[in-house]
This record gives C-alpha cells, structure tokens and sequence, in this order.
C-alpha cells in the first residue's frame, strides 16, 4: 500500500510488513535445545525507554563514541559525499547520529527513512522534515532486513544514494546475515551508491564485558524486560527474580552474547506449554558481533562495497566507514 497522506512530509510508502507474533516466536524459541528469543522483542515502551538510559551510562561508549566521532570526522563526510545525494537511513534511531550527518553533509537533496515501527518512523521524520525544511523527505514502513527496491516516489533521477546505518547495529546479525543484508543495501542503493556504516571495534575484553553490565543494572534491566513481558503480555507463569542477566564476550566467535540464565531447577508455563530448566541454563537473547577494520573491510567487500575511508575514535573502540559500490 502507498499513502503520501502523512502530515509534513513529502511521501510515506508502507509496505505492511508482518509483525512477528510474540506468543508464536517465544514458544518456538523456548522449544529448540538452546532456548532463545529474539532482540526485537526487547523495544516495547518501557524497554526503550531503558536502552536510552543504557546510551548514557558511563560503561556503554557505543553512542558517545560514535556521535563525538560523526562530528569529528564532518569536514571529511562532507568533502566525499556529492552535493545533493539523497540519505536512506536504515532504521531510524537516535536522531542525533542523523543530525549529525545532515549537518555535515553539502546540500542533501532528500532524506528516506526506513524501518518497521510505523508510529516511530513517522514521528522521525515529521521531526526531521520540520527542522530541514528545504530537505525532501521520505519514508518507507518495511522490515529493513528485507530486499527492498528504490521506491518510485522518491527523486529517480539522481544517482548518489547514501545508506546510513549507525550504531554497530549490524554487528546484532551474524557476519552472513550481514552479508546478506549489505548485499540488499548495494542492491537498494545502485551503482553509483555509498554506504556510511558505525562498527563497534574488537577491543579489551573487560571494555566489552562492562559495557553490557553496567554497574546500574540499565542492561540488566533490559534484558530481563523480556521476561516481565512475556508475564504480562502472554499471562506467563513464571517468577522473573529466578533468572538473571549474563553478558559475556565470547572470543572464539567475536561477539557478546546476552542470556537469561536460569538460577535453580524450575519450570515456566506460557501459552499452555511447560518448559523445563536446568540450573545454569538460559534464554539466549542476543549477540553483538566485533571486527577488526580489516574484517569488516573483508565482509562488505563480498557483499559489493569497497572501502573508501575508515575512521576510529582515540581509543579504536568503534569504527565508521565510508565505502562505495563496486
């Protein structure tokens, strides 16, 4: 369906993307020998609320870092990127990290933002679109993980397509479902299109491991939000104070992994279903892969991108890079 009836900006193309159901997914992942259940379902209300606070919390440099480092680096964005490029942001975030860009950019000619929560997409860009008023600005409601194709309501007839996709969010997919994904953006973005993308950095394994337990408890919090759902939105039976956050950097596979680990024996009921635990066994809710500069250079190349620039901050805690098509 298309609707270009959105109040302030240019055009709005939703694609109705399926919403996961909850109850099914839990269910089936709750059933596999790894018990799992996906990130996503982390950023309800209140869950978004406490990842802002984890943003700010002294241990987390993920945001920080990478905005002081978008500033930082402006001066050079602007000097690569052609005047009047149209930026399609992959998941519209922080509007800090797009402000920061299109700030730094010479003359953007439009602004498309793609992800699959309609009221945050269309809060977004309503918001960008009032403070940039000579900016065209679009919006498509998908799954941004999805092949999609240049929607024909936005500008055809210029060729430099910027993708934006900040916060290491790449690094939630395995390295090939990020080729997978980076294929889909070189496809989207065409050949005459770039790629500005954050990567969080292998670095010191207690920088990584505090970073995801921070002394707050925000991350604790978070990923125990799950459970707190699953009991009020699914009338689970279960006693949340029985499991606990655990964040670890696994070196082998380079990546944190987020658990929900089981303090004793018990049982849990959801959806009429008794799933058993072990003392010790968890709920695997999420990972967060690192790279190298090198790395990362190697998986996009595979996918269609070549690197242009990489920059790091002071301590090489994350990484932004600057690639075009090939």
């Amino acid at each position: 369906m298309r609707d270009d009836q959105i109040e302030g900006i240019d055009y709005f193309v939703d694609l109705q993307p399926e919403t996961e159901d909850f109850l099914a997914t839990v269910l089936a992942g709750l059933s596999q020998q790894q018990k799992t259940i996906p990130p996503k379902f982390f950023y309800d209300a209140n869950g978004s609320k406490i990842f802002d606070q984890i943003c700010v919390a002294p241990e987390y440099y993920v945001t920080r870092t990478e905005i002081a480092l978008m500033n930082e680096i402006a001066a050079e964005i602007n000097a690569l990127v052609e005047l009047g490029s149209i930026v399609v942001e992959y998941g519209c975030g922080s509007s800090l990290k797009i402000r920061a860009l299109l700030s730094a950019l010479p003359d953007p000619a439009e602004y498309l933002a793609i992800d699959i929560s309609r009221s945050h997409l269309i809060a977004t860009v309503q918001e960008i679109a009032a403070d940039y008023p000579n900016l065209r600005v679009g919006a498509i409601c998908a799954d941004f993980s999805d092949a999609l194709n240049w929607p024909k309501e936005a500008a055809a007839d210029r060729d430099q397509r910027l993708a934006f996709f900040p916060g290491s969010t790449i690094g939630n997919q395995t390295p090939e479902e990020a080729r997978q994904f980076l294929e889909r953006v070189r496809h989207l973005v065409g050949d005459s299109g770039n790629l500005l993308i954050g990567v969080d950095l292998k670095k010191d394994t207690d920088v990584l491991n505090n970073a995801y337990n921070d002394a707050a408890g925000h991350t604790a919090e978070f990923n125990l939000n799950l459970l707190h759902r699953i009991k009020h939105e699914l009338g689970g039976l279960l006693d949340i104070s029985a499991f606990e956050h655990d964040a670890f950097y696994n070196e082998d596979l380079g990546r944190i992994e987020m658990h929900l680990t089981s303090r004793l024996d018990q049982s849990i009921e959801i959806g009429g279903q008794q799933f058993n635990f072990q003392k010790g066994e968890s709920i695997h809710t999420e990972n967060s892969y690192k790279y190298s500069i090198d790395e990362f250079i190697e998986l996009a190349g595979g996918s269609g991108f070549g690197s242009v620039k990489a920059w790091t901050d002071a301590d090489d805690y994350f990484s932004i890079h600057y690639m075009a098509a090939i």
